[in-house]
C-alpha cells in the first residue's frame, strides 16, 4: 500500500469512528430527554392539537376550539403553571 492509500484509509477510519461516537452521544441525549417528567396541562391547547381524547371525542387532534378547559397537552413538569391559562390536570392514581 502506498503512502496516499494509507493516509486515505486512516482518514476514512477516523471519520467512521467520529460518526459512531456522535451517534452514541445522541443516543445518550435521547435517553436523558426521555427521563424528563411530564404533566398534563389543560387550557392551552389550540384547536386540533390536543394530545388525547376528552370532551366527547376519543382521539388526539380532535379538539374543536382553542383553550378548551378539558383538552390537554403533555408538557415538562413545572411548565404548565408558567403558561397563561395553563392548569395542571391531576394524574389518576393507579
Amino acid at each position: 500500500m502506498n503512502m496516499n492509500k494509507q493516509v486515505m484509509a486512516a482518514a476514512l477510519m477516523a471519520l467512521g469512528m467520529a460518526a459512531t461516537s456522535g451517534a452514541l452521544f445522541a443516543a445518550d441525549d435521547a435517553k436523558d430527554a426521555a427521563k424528563v417528567e411530564m404533566e398534563k396541562c389543560s387550557g392551552i391547547v389550540k384547536a386540533g392539537m390536543n394530545d388525547c381524547g376528552a370532551n366527547g371525542h376519543a382521539c388526539a387532534g380532535q379538539s374543536k376550539t382553542d383553550s378548551a378547559a378539558g383538552e390537554w397537552l403533555k408538557v415538562p413538569k413545572g411548565t404548565c403553571e408558567k403558561i397563561t391559562g395553563g392548569v395542571v390536570v391531576p394524574e389518576m392514581k393507579k
